[in-house]
């Protein structure tokens, strides 16, 4: 037992340069787009966080694989496809379809690691569920820990803009009174730390889960005065953007631009929006300052993450998430570890959340399991900007409602240059969009059907279709072709 031991910080030492089992701090955020400043964002004030993109690698084209809560935090923790465990929506969970699955923690525990959670890492109704387990795995963790904060005792505070909505779905937000120590998500930061120092002698794998930037908005009213409504304006569209847009495309609880709100009410939730994000940042700032103090930074693999992308009124009028569009469908992902070659260099890869699972895996020297869909991002971590020829797959269902009359299922593909979506397996709409000349998607190609487009569209689709059944291999196409 001791030689394998040996053996296995041997070999840790000479690929990753640990010379003992790393540490895992696995942070996730709630609804968080790229709305932060390593991501280009001229808005956002988030120190802490491009502190973290500057010190590791910061995945630019990182993709999810459902943007919902409950699919995507299940698709990552199992590192399987949403396809595979047969979650779609907020109520299924994915142990009914892979009960005997090894969801991440899990195989760090196995493998010597201590475990445990606090906060939002699989789904949570939000707020109803803060303070509770939510919708939890019990064998992934060996403690958690559920903080309930002022945000849930205030909650008769915060102000509704659309009143015949829940607070969970509405456009809500609080700029609260107190300290960030009172809010829930400051109590995860507080908690996570205590975590660490209590474990600081042994390998730990702590995953530390924020609420915010979910509806409602809440965070301290010193977020919201970093964001004068003066300075804030939102997204620009072409005026007739969505008429060359599958209906299938608008999530069914997005009917109308910007909810029929007036732009006034529109800038203060994007106000507390951002309020939200700079508090979520500030609480990562507290936990990385803990391992600096507690000298644990070059012995920890720091993993940051929010679980799908977010609209704030792109597409005239797109709020929240459960869309394919790049802002639904990309999402935050930085990774630092302490001895990659990469680190300080931003990646621009195409990359897939699948992919963390195979990644944290074997950065720990620890086997990944078979069934994981997911490919290591090891080498772009030694090299951001490695040939990589990546693809990723994303995906939503569309439940029956009065616009369709039977549940769709969206699909999408995202390559260096292409977005190829469609609908009901185009029977209820398509769409293409060139990244190259067309960043925001305005103009859907798919409207015009050049022989050029007809052949990238089959391409896409051919992609799209193997490599969510597995049948395509992990670099099956050159993209120089398309």
């Amino acid at each position: 037992m001791k030689t394998s031991l040996l053996l296995q910080g041997i070999l840790l030492f000479h690929l990753y340069g640990f010379a003992e089992k790393p540490n895992v701090l696995f942070i996730a955020a709630d609804d968080l787009s790229c709305a932060l400043g390593c991501y280009g964002d001229p808005i956002a004030k988030t120190p802490h966080l491009d502190r973290l993109a500057a010190n590791g690698v910061c995945f630019l084209k990182a993709y999810n694989q459902l943007p919902l809560c409950n699919p995507t935090r299940a698709s990552v923790m199992t590192g399987l496809r949403p396809d595979t465990i047969k979650v779609y929506d907020l109520d299924r969970h994915f142990r009914d379809e892979v009960p005997e699955a090894i969801t991440l923690s899990q195989q760090f525990m196995k493998h010597g690691w201590w475990a445990g959670r606090v906060g939002k890492i699989y789904h949570y109704n939000v707020p109803a569920s803060i303070g509770t387990d939510g919708f939890d795995d019990p064998p992934s963790w060996q403690r958690t820990i559920n903080p309930k904060g002022r945000d849930k005792t205030d909650e008769a505070l915060i102000f509704n803009a659309e009143p015949h909505r829940k607070i969970s779905a509405a456009l809500s937000w609080l700029a609260a009174d107190g300290r960030d120590e009172e809010q829930t998500d400051g109590m995860v930061a507080t908690e996570a730390i205590r975590l660490m120092e209590e474990k600081r002698k042994e390998p730990f794998f702590i995953a530390a889960g924020f609420f915010r930037p979910h509806t409602p908005y809440v965070a301290p009213k010193k977020y919201f005065d970093m964001y004068p409504l003066k300075d804030l304006r939102l997204p620009y569209a072409p005026p007739h953007d969505r008429n060359d847009i599958p209906t299938a495309a608008f999530a069914h609880n997005c009917p109308v631009p910007h909810y029929g709100l007036d732009e006034l009410t529109c800038l203060k939730a994007l106000q507390a929006y951002y309020a939200c994000v700079s508090f979520v940042d500030a609480q990562v700032g507290r936990m990385l300052d803990a391992l600096d103090r507690l000298q644990l930074s070059d012995r920890t693999i720091v993993v940051f993450w929010s679980d799908h992308g977010y609209h704030l009124g792109e597409h005239n009028g797109i709020w929240q998430k459960r869309t394919l569009f790049e802002q639904g469908a990309r999402s935050p992902l930085i990774i630092r570890s302490p001895s990659s070659k990469g680190n300080g260099q931003p990646c621009r890869r195409i990359v897939e959340f699948v992919d963390v699972y195979p990644t944290l895996t074997e950065l720990a020297g620890i086997p990944t399991p078979s069934a994981v869909e997911g490919r290591s991002l090891g080498p772009l971590l030694e090299n951001p900007i490695k040939e990589w020829n990546g693809l990723a797959i994303t995906q939503i269902l569309r439940p029956a409602d009065d616009r369709l009359r039977t549940p769709v299922m969206g699909r999408s593909i995202r390559t260096e240059r292409w977005r190829y979506s469609d609908w009901a397996e185009g029977k209820s709409g398509i769409e293409l969009y060139d990244h190259f000349a067309d960043p925001m998607e305005f103009e859907n190609l798919a409207l015009n059907p050049t022989q050029k487009n007809k052949r990238i569209m089959s391409e896409l689709r051919r992609l799209l279709e193997g490599k969510a059944s597995g049948e395509v291999p992990q670099t099956p196409f050159n993209p120089k072709r398309l």
